[in-house]
């Protein structure tokens, strides 16, 4: 977490340890932090403070923007092949469901994208940004495709791995719907919000006390929900010189490991990835063993998206990308944040190079 976001959240874990929802004066003070902290995460997003509907995460926030917007408006849903699980498995449970192929790099395909487009159509979902390959979509041309050949749909638009590297409040503007999560952006795990815009309609997935104008009730976590406030201000303050200083440090570490380990490839193209993203493949070599090696050698990576850590079978997003079985089996993602430093960088270059080698000398 940022040092900006500790700070702000420790009071509400202590002496202001209030239920917005209630009337006594420490109630009312919780309220206060609350309709503060959905000002700042409206700006950021570049929303309406009504028009923000706080979640427990980035998985909620996705749920809620497509089964809440499909139940009001049924029919077909149509998103990208490369989608976190948390949209795809939300599509699979309406049961009607179209998926658009992606390029090489992970881009979705426009032309096969409108041919899936309809006026049946209800929720149409492309993220901003991929959390295995970085992969930037073109959100503003799947939007204006949607108006013109499914105009009673709604977009949505999973935000989660952007936020720390992309103008989201300008880039997700033509969404309807925007998701994002907090520890992305170094606020704490477990609080999240979705945009929803004005006009748009969602049906609530949690149903109790009529918290976030009927949209999703439940007591609100004032104390994530402050220190996402205060981690996003300072991410957008900071966001330029991060992206170009992280940007350099995400060079040098894929351009040294190319250099240094035969039959390593980049996945996609760098310019169509957010800063923070270094994603390979290694001839030869499970990503699975490679891990625990780099483990012990105080390089923590992933091989797929975080939360399918441990799964066998290949990443589906590799797989869309038209990557071979062998080699997404050997590949790994390396993530750089504004916390990363040169320092990490030389330890990588260091540590991988002799951990490919070995396993591959069995």
């Amino acid at each position: 977490m940022r040092p900006e976001a500790v700070d702000a959240m420790l009071p509400f874990l202590s002496d202001r340890f209030g239920n917005p929802s209630g009337s006594h004066a420490v109630s009312r003070e919780a309220r206060k932090a609350l309709d503060e902290a959905r000002a700042v995460v409206a700006e950021c997003l570049g929303a309406r403070p009504a028009e923000v509907v706080f979640t427990a995460g980035g998985t909620e926030a996705d749920n809620l923007a497509i089964l809440g917007a499909a139940a009001v408006r049924p029919g077909p849903t149509v998103c990208s092949a490369v989608e976190h699980h948390a949209v795809l498995h939300a599509c699979d449970a309406l049961g009607d469901t179209r998926v658009a192929p992606v390029d090489t790099d992970g881009v979705v395909d426009l032309d096969r994208l409108a041919d899936l487009l309809d006026p049946a159509v209800s929720v149409v979902s492309v993220m901003l940004a991929n959390n295995e390959v970085g992969t930037v979509e073109p959100l503003a041309e799947v939007a204006a495709l949607v108006r013109e050949r499914a105009p009673q749909a709604v977009v949505h638009t999973d935000a989660v791995q952007a936020f720390s590297w992309l103008d989201v409040a300008r880039l997700a503007a033509p969404a309807d719907l925007v998701a994002v999560s907090a520890h992305k952006f170094g606020g704490p795990k477990g609080v999240g919000a979705l945009v929803v815009r004005q006009g748009v309609d969602v049906r609530p997935i949690i149903h109790g006390g009529g918290q976030e104008r009927d949209r999703r009730s439940g007591t609100h976590n004032v104390a994530g929900i402050v220190a996402m406030a205060a981690a996003m201000r300072v991410t957008v303050e900071g966001r330029e010189a991060t992206v170009d200083r992280v940007g350099r440090l995400r060079d040098g570490l894929a351009d040294g490991l190319l250099a240094a380990v035969p039959g390593c490839t980049e996945t996609g193209r760098r310019s169509t990835k957010v800063a923070g993203n270094c994603h390979l493949s290694f001839d030869g070599v499970e990503s699975e063993a490679l891990l625990v090696l780099l483990d012990a050698g105080g390089v923590y990576a992933s091989a797929g998206s975080a939360c399918a850590a441990g799964a066998v079978d290949p990443s589906h997003v590799l797989a869309a990308m038209g990557l071979s079985r062998d080699r997404a089996l050997g590949a790994l993602r390396l993530s750089l944040g504004p916390g990363s430093t040169d320092a990490d960088v030389d330890l990588a270059l260091a540590v991988i190079p002799p951990a490919v080698e070995r396993l591959r000398a069995g």
